[in-house]
C-alpha cells in the first residue's frame, strides 16, 4: 500500500531514541524528511547519521525544550525552513512513567515535579501543535499524533495517568477544531514496548524476582499473567511506529480524534497500580470493584519467533 508519505516533511520530538525514533525511522522509510527533537544534541545527530544511512532521506536534528515556548517555536521555524514546509507532528518527547516523586502514593507527591511532569508532556505537545499548525493549514492537509500512554485507563500513577488521558482530551479538541483545515489528530497509547530502556528495566525486574532477564521477560508476558497482555509477548517500537506512520498518511482520512490502544489488550502494571487496586494472598491482580479478575481468557503460546529480541519503556 503506498501511505502517500512520499515527499511529506515531519518533525518528531523525543526523536533521538526509544518510540519517536522508531516512528522517525518509519516515516523515512514511507518517504518523508524528518526533523527529529530532543534535548540532548549529540544523541540526536547520532541518531540523525543512523536513520539517514538507513532511509537515505533527510534527517535533521534540532535541539530544544519542549518546555520553552522561544524554544518550541524557533525549532519549528527553522524545521520548516530545513524541509521546506511542515505536513506532520509526532509529540513523543517525554521520559515514559513521569518522576519516581510525582507518581505518587498521594501523600508523597511533590507539587513541583508533578507540575514540572505536565509541562513536558501536555504542555510541550501543546506547544509544539499551536507552532506546526500555521504551516500545516498553509499546505492544506497535517497530521498531528500524540503519544500518550496506558496509564491513562489504569489507577496508580498520578503523574503518568494524569497527563495521558490530558493528551486524550486535547487531541480531540484540536480535531475538531482543524479538521476543516485538512488537518487531523489522533492519540496512540503503547503499552509495554521494547525500546533501549528495556535490558536495564528487565535486569532491575530479573534482580527483584531472582531470575534471569530472559526468565522474567517470559513470567511478566506469560498467558493470563497481569503484567501481560493478549498476544503474550512484548511489543516492539517498530510495531508501535507502524500504527504510527499509518495515521499520519494519506489513507488515514477516517481516522481523527481518536485513541489507538498499542498494548495488544494488556494493562500497564506499575507498583502504584498494585497498591491502588489491592493483591489477592497468592499474588492475583483484583479490579477496582474488589472482583477478582478471571483467568478463563483465551489462552495463548509462545512461537519460537517471539523470544525476546530487543529493548521496555511503559509510557
Amino acid at each position: 500500500m503506498d501511505l502517500g508519505l512520499q515527499g511529506k516533511h515531519a518533525i518528531v520530538t523525543g526523536g533521538s531514541r526509544g518510540i519517536g525514533k522508531a516512528i522517525a525511522r518509519e516515516l523515512a522509510r514511507e518517504g518523508a524528511d524528518v526533523a527529529i527533537v530532543a534535548r540532548n544534541k549529540g544523541d540526536l545527530e547520532a541518531t540523525a547519521r543512523e536513520l539517514a544511512a538507513e532511509t537515505n532521506r533527510r534527517i535533521v536534528p534540532l535541539a530544544a525544550d519542549v518546555t520553552s515556548k522561544e524554544q518550541v517555536d524557533r525549532m519549528v521555524a527553522e524545521a520548516a525552513q530545513q524541509l521546506g514546509g511542515l505536513h506532520i507532528l509526532v509529540n513523543s518527547g517525554s521520559a515514559p512513567g513521569g518522576s519516581a516523586t510525582a507518581t505518587g502514593p498521594i501523600e508523597t507527591v511533590i507539587d513541583e515535579d508533578l507540575i514540572a511532569d505536565f509541562n513536558v508532556k501536555y504542555v510541550g505537545a501543546l506547544r509544539c501543535s499551536r507552532a506546526v499548525i500555521p504551516f500545516m493549514k498553509t499546505a492544506g492537509w497535517g497530521r498531528i499524533i500524540n503519544i500518550s500512554g496506558g496509564n491513562a485507563r489504569n489507577a496508580g500513577n498520578l503523574s503518568g495517568g494524569a497527563r495521558n488521558a490530558g493528551l486524550v482530551h486535547m487531541t480531540k479538541t484540536l480535531a475538531v477544531q482543524l479538521g476543516r483545515h485538512g488537518i487531523t489528530v489522533n492519540c496512540i497509547h503503547p503499552g509495554t514496548t521494547r525500546t533501549e530502556r528495556t535490558p536495564s528495566l528487565l535486569a532491575a525486574r530479573a534482580s527483584q524476582l531472582g531470575v534471569s532477564p530472559e526468565d522474567a521477560e517470559r513470567q511478566d508476558f506469560a498467558p493470563d499473567s497481569p503484567r501481560g497482555n493478549s498476544i503474550c509477548r512484548m511489543v516492539d517500537a517498530s510495531e508501535v511506529a507502524f500504527v504510527a506512520v499509518f495515521l499520519a498518511s494519506e489513507k488515514a482520512w477516517a481516522v481523527s480524534g481518536e485513541l489507538v490502544a498499542a498494548g495488544p489488550g494488556g494493562r500497564y502494571i506499575t507498583e502504584q497500580t498494585e497498591q491502588a487496586e489491592g493483591r489477592g494472598t497468592s499474588g492475583e491482580i483484583w479490579d477496582g470493584q474488589g472482583a477478582q479478575r478471571r483467568a478463563d481468557e483465551a489462552r495463548c503460546v509462545l512461537s519460537p519467533d517471539r523470544e525476546p529480541r530487543g529493548r521496555l519503556a511503559a509510557p
